[in-house]
């Protein structure tokens, strides 16, 4: 019986397996926290999930050349802001890196740890930077939640490279 480490790497065309995984849908938020300079930070992601009910974690990643990466690395608390449908064109505005103040179309509040949280979404959670860990070409970053709700939005859903909508039977 071979194990997988005896089995010889397979190169993946990159292309095609971002497009594989394309087909997997997936929800989108934006992760918000504060620089050391008090200054809002946040940016779209659709790499969040839970991890664990007990104790309360969730998980998301942010690519390595990502220049908030070390904003992320050394903040103390961020929150997950789950966007609701109605909130796609914020979602890209916080996805794009030409658009200079974020916030500035966004309405949000701090919450006590000061983290900004973005009104009209699905659901926030208000997590303590818990752990980070190397995954590849991505940090992976565990937040031991803290405060969470839900607003009953219908959430923004990304499949194959666009924003669609769940078919609500």
């Amino acid at each position: 019986m071979s194990s997988i480490q005896e089995k010889p790497a397979v190169l993946l065309d990159s292309r095609a397996f971002r497009q594989a995984l394309g087909h997997f849908p997936t929800g989108v938020a934006v992760v918000t926290t504060r620089g050391s300079d008090g200054r809002p930070v946040g940016l779209t992601i659709n790499s969040f999930s839970s991890l664990s009910l007990d104790p309360p974690l969730i998980l998301w990643s942010l690519v390595n050349h990502s220049p908030s990466l070390d904003i992320f690395l050394n903040c103390d608390h961020f929150a997950i802001n789950i966007m609701s449908e109605a909130q796609a064109e914020l979602a890209l505005n916080f996805a794009n890196p030409k658009v200079e103040d974020k916030f500035a179309m966004a309405a949000h509040q701090d919450c006590e740890e000061g983290i900004p949280l973005i009104d009209g979404c699905s659901a926030r959670f208000v997590c303590e930077n818990y752990q980070s860990h190397e995954g590849g070409d991505h940090r992976l970053f565990i937040g031991r939640v803290l405060r969470h709700e839900a607003d009953g939005h219908a959430p923004a859903v990304f499949h194959q490279g666009r924003f669609t909508r769940l078919a609500m039977a």
